[in-house]
């Protein structure tokens, strides 16, 4: 197809009348939407929520497991008896 094909296409698409629209396409249109913005919305919480956990199980693992404390030494056996 060439250009001056294609350019008779649209005139000819643009010149047909637009099919008819149904009455209830706004209200449609606007129980999806705000279900959308619902689950976003509860996803958000969701995942803030999820975030805080992480964050409190880090600090109770941090807290219980004290891994900034060195271990003690194994190899050596402690002096005793000088």
């Amino acid at each position: 197809m060439n250009l001056p094909e294609r350019e008779a296409a649209v005139r000819r698409l643009l010149e047909r009348t637009p099919p008819p629209v149904p009455p209830d396409l706004h209200a449609e249109a606007v129980r999806r939407g705000s279900r959308m913005l619902r689950r976003r919305a509860a996803a958000r919480r969701l995942l803030w929520l999820a975030l805080f956990a992480a964050a409190v199980a880090f600090l109770v693992w941090a807290s219980v497991a004290r891994p900034w404390v060195e271990p003690p030494s194994t190899t050596t056996p402690p002096i005793s008896d000088w």
